[in-house]
């Protein structure tokens, strides 16, 4: 048997109608909603009397794709926003997107709360890549090509 493809990425966080606008905002479209509960959920996630909400989003070309969770129960834990992760964190490192123009994609998601990690960098004259910290303290790098 050979692997498939990549089918999502899943992100828990605290507030999911902030995270669903910041990644509309990106670009990405809903493609469903749908709470999840039951044995089911409890036997694939390996929790006790799991209950949440989940959106999944997909990019505009169809390909990527990225599910969002807030859990109500059990309650998520974790750093969040309270505690968010540096780009060095262990396991953790960064969901990147390719955009037509970094600078308008910076502005419009700092209206949702984005802050800049550090700044936008020019790779030779291919890239011009930088790290923002969007909802719940998920790291979303932006890359967007120049050469």
């Amino acid at each position: 048997m050979t692997l498939q493809r990549i089918d999502n990425v899943g992100i828990v966080v605290e507030d999911l109608e902030a995270a669903v606008a910041f990644f509309i905002e990106l670009g990405m479209e809903v493609e469903g909603r749908a709470p999840i509960e039951g044995l089911f959920a409890d036997q694939a996630v390996g929790l006790e009397g799991v209950r949440s909400d989940i959106a999944m989003l997909r990019t505009p070309d169809g390909h990527g794709k990225l599910e969002l969770a807030q859990y109500h129960a059990p309650e998520a834990v974790g750093g969040g926003s309270l505690n968010p992760p540096v780009p060095n964190t262990l396991g953790l490192h960064r969901v990147m997107f390719a955009v037509d123009d970094i600078d308008d994609t910076i502005a419009r998601l700092r209206a949702h709360g984005a802050q800049l990690l550090g700044e936008v960098a020019q790779y030779e004259d291919i890239y011009r890549l930088c790290y923002l910290r969007g909802p719940s303290g998920i790291i979303v790098a932006l890359a967007e090509r120049i050469g």
